[in-house]
């Protein structure tokens, strides 16, 4: 068990358990990643997000 809440992208319930105890699908965690100026890899994050949702 971990000590982070965390979000079951299904249902959209809340949990501290790494599986959602409802469908029993993975839980992501309910809080984006932290922001650091020096982060050397967020134009190509943004740019595969652009890619992903332009269908």
């Amino acid at each position: 068990m971990s000590n982070r809440i965390r979000r079951c992208p299904d249902d959209l319930r809340y949990t501290l358990s790494l599986v959602c105890p409802v469908c029993g699908q993975p839980s992501r965690p309910a809080h984006p990643a932290r922001f650091s100026p020096e982060d050397r890899y967020g134009d190509y994050r943004r740019a595969a997000r652009r890619w992903n949702t332009s269908k």
